[in-house]
This record gives structure tokens, C-alpha cells and sequence, in this order.
């Protein structure tokens, strides 16, 4: 079976890019076709494979500024000559589910429907955007929405990242999608017996995180804040935080797997499609303080209304602020303060083993195996 395997570009190592592994290793003869490829930034197993990318790709200003190509990746998706293959699985939050089949079984992992398109746009070209993203964007949307939606046509069957996103796909596609988690490498992670006195966010510094959010609670609050990740914000986040909030750019596994296990939480101010940060610090046995919308509604367990703060609750993982503001997120990091004994690392750790990456393998399988044989019969 010839096997062809799309992700709308390669770039660094985040939620996305895990998914695609696993597609990797389920199909480790696949072509991988991407808009952009930055070997340097992605995994082995990513670069064991016999990957294309478009001539965008090589650009020389791409590396830092390829979001600016958003208008063009339509057409540039729809290049890529699919010809000769029986199966595509398309990994997909921007253009990827968008190629044409032609006559293979397209089946589509959607991370997120288009968001600068849809339901994440205002995000994206609000005052904290670039002067680009705000003139652009208004220019592009409309046709961004209409091949957005003309393009799931090439669909056969898509899957999602979470029921919030099955949810979106029914409201902008019409379409019904079947749910499979994202996966989390529980086996990178550790409860560690020391903790230290810091927050910590891992987050890509874009608009749709909020973490400027995050950066005025904490200058309320005054406690430190450490913040793993890098984007096209860091140079105005940097201007608006205080001295207790520290920027460590992109961090190796190791790096990252010690400061998950040694912080006092984790802070997820954004809402999200599904959030495989915090199943990770979950894996550390670290509780979450996160905005109370999106997917962490389905990972998060929050404490009870009736906890005291006296014993450990055996079931609660996290916290919810239940408004996007600095004030709703300072709230609910004092609430954590006074409630930290609550939480119990191992049952941390239980609850991201939920959404391991063996179980991801083993579902994605059972699903495209079984649109395999429909598509046969049909």
C-alpha cells in the first residue's frame, strides 16, 4: 500500500508534530509532504522520513517570517502531485487537509479548523499582533473561509483532536468527526521529590496563547514565572513583564522534563484545541492553572467545590479561572496557594496516562484500518 502522510509545515516540536510521529511510525515507508521543512528543528523519526517540501520552503526569509506566506498556502498545498497512492492521512490545523486526493482514501487529523480564518481570528490581529497580521488578515479572511470549507469536499473521514474540536468541525464544515486524543509521552517524564519556588508556562508566543495574560498576573502577584517557548511576540512580552518573569526560548527534553517536575504549576492562560502541555506536566505529578474553556476541559480534573486544602483529593489535577483576565488568573493562582497540598502527584501522573502514546498508536490504527476496509468495499 503507498502511503503518503501531509502536515502543513515542519517547524519545531509541538503538539502537532507528536501526532505525526506517531503517523511516522505507523507508516515508516510513507512520503511526508510539508509546505516547510527545518530538518535541524524536528525529531529523527520525522527525518527518517522521505519528506517534500514545497519551494516556499526555501525561501531565505522563511525561517522566521513563513506566517506571513498564509495567503499562498492554499495553492501551494493543492501542488503537491498525490498521484499513485492508496492512502493520505493528512495532519492538519491550517491548509494540510486541503490536498487533492485524487483517487486515494484521504482520511484527516485535525488539530484545529484554520484559526486564523475562523473563531481564533480576532487573536490574531488584535492589538497584540503585528502591523501585518492586522492589515492582512482583514484583506485574506473571506478567501481563506470559503477554500477552507470548498476544501473538506477532498475529505473522506475526519478525525479530531478533541470533542471541542469535532465540535468545530460540525459548526464550520458540517461534517461529523470521530475523536482521538492527542498523545503524550509519559515515559519523558518523572515526579520529582523536590519543588521550586517558580510558575512556569511552555507556550509558543503567539496571540492565541495569552500569555501576555499570564505576564500581568504574575506582575500583580509578584511570584516568579519562568516561560519556556519562543514566537513572533517575544519582543513585546518581554517589554511588558517584570523582573520576576524570566524567557528561556526553546528548551531541549531534558530541560523541559526538569522544569515541568520542579515547578510549583503549570500556567495554561489560553484556551486551546486539546493542550498536550498540560497532560506533560501532569506526567511530572505538577497540578495546572489553567483558563476554563477549550481542551483542557477534557484533560484537567478540577478540585471539588467542597476541598479544604487539608489532604490530598484523590482524583483533581488542576484549577480553572473562569475569566480571560489577569485578575481571574491571579484569583485562581492564590486559590492554588492555599490548596496546593490538595493535589496528589501519582494521581497527576494517572490521569495524563490516560492519553498515552501506545494508546493513540493502537486507536489511530483501528480507525484507518476500518476506513480501509469500508473504502474497499465500496
Amino acid at each position: 500500500m503507498k502511503v503518503a502522510i501531509i502536515h502543513d509545515w515542519l517547524t519545531g516540536m509541538r503538539g502537532g508534530e507528536k501526532c505525526l510521529e506517531v503517523f511516522c511510525e505507523l507508516y515508516p515507508e510513507a512520503d511526508l509532504y510539508t509546505l516547510i521543512y527545518l530538518p535541524e528543528r524536528v525529531s529523527p523519526i520525522i527525518r527518517s522520513m522521505n519528506v517534500h517540501a514545497s519551494w516556499f520552503g526555501r525561501l531565505p526569509w522563511v525561517t522566521r517570517h513563513y506566517r506571513y506566506g498564509l495567503p499562498l498556502f492554499p495553492k501551494l498545498i493543492e501542488q503537491f502531485a498525490l498521484t499513485d497512492y492508496d492512502l493520505i492521512v493528512s495532519s492538519s490545523h491550517c491548509v494540510a487537509k486541503g490536498v487533492f486526493p485524487n483517487d486515494a482514501l484521504h482520511i484527516s487529523y485535525v488539530h484545529s479548523p484554520m484559526r486564523y480564518a475562523w473563531d481564533m481570528y480576532d487573536a490574531y490581529v488584535g492589538s497584540g499582533s503585528s502591523l501585518v497580521a492586522r492589515i492582512g488578515m482583514p484583506l485574506c479572511r473571506r478567501y481563506l473561509q470559503r477554500w477552507d470549507v470548498r476544501s473538506v469536499e477532498r475529505v473522506h473521514a475526519f478525525v479530531a483532536s478533541s470533542q471541542n474540536i469535532a465540535h468545530k468541525i460540525q459548526t464550520f464544515y458540517g461534517r461529523e468527526a470521530a475523536v482521538i486524543h492527542p498523545p503524550v509521552d509519559i515515559e519523558k517524564f518523572s515526579i520529582s521529590k523536590y519543588n521550586l519556588p517558580f510558575y512556569l508556562i511552555v507556550s509558543a508566543l503567539v496571540p492565541y496563547k495569552k500569555v501576555e495574560l499570564a505576564i500581568q498576573a504574575f506582575g500583580r502577584l509578584g511570584l516568579p514565572l519562568k516561560i519556556a517557548g519562543d514566537g513572533p511576540l517575544k519582543s513585546s512580552l518581554e517589554k511588558i513583564a517584570g523582573p520576576n518573569v524570566e524567557f528561556l526560548g526553546w528548551i531541549d527534553d531534558a530541560q523541559l522534563a526538569e522544569l515541568y517536575a520542579t515547578c510549583q504549576a503549570l500556567i495554561f492562560p489560553g484556551e486551546e484545541d486539546f493542550g498536550i502541555v498540560p497532560l506533560e506536566a501532569q506526567a511530572s505529578g505538577r497540578p495546572v492553572i489553567a483558563y476554563g474553556k477549550g481542551g483542557a476541559l477534557e484533560t484537567i480534573v478540577p478540585l471539588a467545590a467542597n476541598d479544604t486544602g487539608s489532604l490530598p483529593t484523590s482524583h483533581a489535577t488542576g484549577i480553572f479561572f473562569t475569566e480571560p483576565t489577569p485578575e481571574s488568573l491571579a484569583q485562581a493562582v492564590k486559590k492554588f496557594q492555599r490548596m496546593a497540598d490538595c493535589f496528589d502527584p501519582a494521581a497527576l501522573r494517572n490521569q495524563a496516562a490516560k492519553f498515552s502514546r501506545s494508546r493513540f498508536k493502537r486507536e489511530m490504527k483501528q480507525f484507518i484500518n476500518e476506513q480501509l476496509r469500508q473504502w474497499a468495499e465500496n
